[in-house]
């Protein structure tokens, strides 16, 4: 008997990990801040179709995200460990379907801007060039972490204006704990490709910020925390929310206690991004219970 070769993987699902859809938590990450806006703004009770449609634009929004990252990234990700099985990195799927894949997921993250209001729609438009453009932030700009927590913060000023129609103090405050909390949980993130990023000459916070790293991730979390006291102060919000802030904090200060210490085996950083999705929920859970009267 002839020894069958091993059968190729379906299209399909080399689409859902161009996608990162086989990733969940980088998915749900994005959404977590969209979701505080979302229900914040609405007093605890946003319209169930209105949530729908967050929950969908950010997963729309997200792997157009992804694509296009892929397709700036496609002959430096083969250069790094954590990404050279990415499908366009490893030619399995070619640029011309990154691109079909990437008008797709942005047309149908289009068609639901249109169900907002004329000031969410044209903070849609807005995001657009931040996307776009953050991968090739990381060949010019010395903290293209920045970048990223700057497309994250839309998502909180999109969702917040789709309820009120209005930009409030609040969403501010919401944004700088967005920001920061992204700068910090990606920070993390790119410390696990540290050597690899210096050795290719492409730029990442972990790399800025150097042996200071484990430091700047602890100010980027208590500086979340901060700003998200000052909101539940600012809003009013009752004791669930102030417990779940509590417990995020303990969390923060857990990781940055863990990725502090010498010699940090590397899986660490990745598990320590993934803390973060449950940690935003927690979050989440806090400010929907306290925002209820």
């Amino acid at each position: 008997m002839t020894q069958q070769e091993p059968q190729s993987e379906p299209i399909w699902l080399t689409i859902i990990r161009l996608l990162r859809w086989d990733k969940p938590e980088g998915r749900l990450i994005l959404m977590i801040p969209a979701l505080w806006a979302v229900f914040l703004a609405a007093g605890g009770t946003p319209p169930l179709p209105l949530v729908g449609v967050v929950v969908l634009g950010t997963l729309a929004t997200s792997a157009a995200g992804c694509v296009i990252n892929d397709l700036w990234d496609r002959d430096i990700d083969p250069q790094v460990e954590r990404t050279r099985s990415r499908p366009l990195a490893s030619r399995a799927l070619s640029v011309t379907t990154g691109i079909v894949v990437a008008l797709i997921a942005m047309s149908c993250a289009a068609v639901l801007a249109f169900y907002l209001n004329p000031l969410t729609f044209w903070l849609c438009v807005a995001a657009v060039p931040v996307i776009v453009c953050y991968p090739l932030a990381k060949r010019v700009f010395p903290v293209p972490q920045l970048v990223l927590s700057i497309a994250w913060g839309f998502g909180v000023l999109i969702s917040w204006t789709a309820v009120t129609a209005k930009l409030e103090e609040p969403t501010w405050i919401l944004w700088g704990a967005t920001v920061l909390w992204t700068l910090g949980f990606d920070t993390v993130y790119a410390m696990s490709d540290k050597e690899d990023d210096r050795r290719i000459g492409i730029n990442s916070s972990a790399l800025f910020f150097g042996k200071y790293a484990a430091e700047a991730v602890g100010v980027f979390f208590v500086g979340t925390a901060i700003l998200l006291e000052w909101l539940g102060i600012e809003m009013q919000l009752h004791l669930s929310f102030w417990l779940a802030l509590a417990v995020a904090t303990l969390a923060w200060i857990w990781q940055y206690a863990r990725i502090s210490q010498k010699d940090v085996p590397t899986p660490v950083y990745g598990e320590t991004f993934r803390q973060n999705v449950w940690i935003g929920f927690i979050v989440l859970a806090g400010m929907i219970a306290g925002s209820l009267s």
